[in-house]
């Protein structure tokens, strides 16, 4: 089943990744309002787990930098930001508006993507408290209607490619001076298909 085999969770990394890729967006805002996340979710119990996370982190960055200019999404963040008391069900919407179309690795990048920029408008509205929240409301919308698509289709293990592919298509989008970013795309995918022949050769 998918990573489990490996000695890895697909849960487990699902939600970490969701904390890595909320506390990312998070650290390029200068207010103290930024709230721990640290006893919120799940620990990694394995260094192959870690560098799952960080290598996918890295790509759910590049792939989502092509929503942040996208007007309906980020009206819809601001919709949900705006609000005094922000409820799952408002939440529920924009996510499941993200994955409308059907269910892909990309549109997963994306949905915890928008997780993160959703937080630091919350930081940004001085609702700091419902970071929290955010990240309680992607966990439970990545186990209620992701988690069984990710274990039917191998496991983040297999995600690599797809996302792969997806930060690739990307790269012809930015501007020539942003090299940067591509030396930190081509490192990561030259990680993430190292810990994916490793975990393909253990028995």
């Amino acid at each position: 089943m998918a990573c489990e085999g490996n000695g890895m969770s697909d849960e487990r990394i699902g939600e970490a990744l969701i904390k890595e890729v909320i506390q990312e967006e998070l650290r390029d805002v200068t207010s103290e309002d930024v709230p721990p996340l640290t006893p919120l979710a799940v620990e990694l119990k394995t260094v192959q787990e870690q560098k799952v996370v960080t290598q996918l982190g890295i790509m759910i960055r590049i792939i989502g930098d092509r929503v942040k200019d996208d007007k309906e999404f980020q009206d819809a963040i601001d919709g949900v930001a705006c609000c005094s008391s922000p409820k799952w069900d408002t939440f529920k919407e924009v996510a499941d508006k993200v994955i409308q179309p059907g269910i892909t690795w990309e549109r997963i990048a994306v949905l915890f993507y928008v997780a993160g920029k959703l937080a630091v408008r919350m930081v940004e509205a001085h609702l700091p408290q419902s970071v929290r929240e955010i990240l309680k409301w992607t966990v439970d919308f990545f186990k209620k209607k992701l988690l069984g698509w990710i274990r039917e289709h191998g496991g983040w293990i297999n995600s690599f490619s797809d996302l792969a592919a997806a930060s690739v298509q990307n790269v012809s989008l930015w501007s020539p001076h942003n090299y940067g970013f591509v030396l930190i795309f081509i490192a990561g995918l030259a990680i993430g298909s190292f810990i994916t022949w490793r975990l393909t050769r253990q028995p």
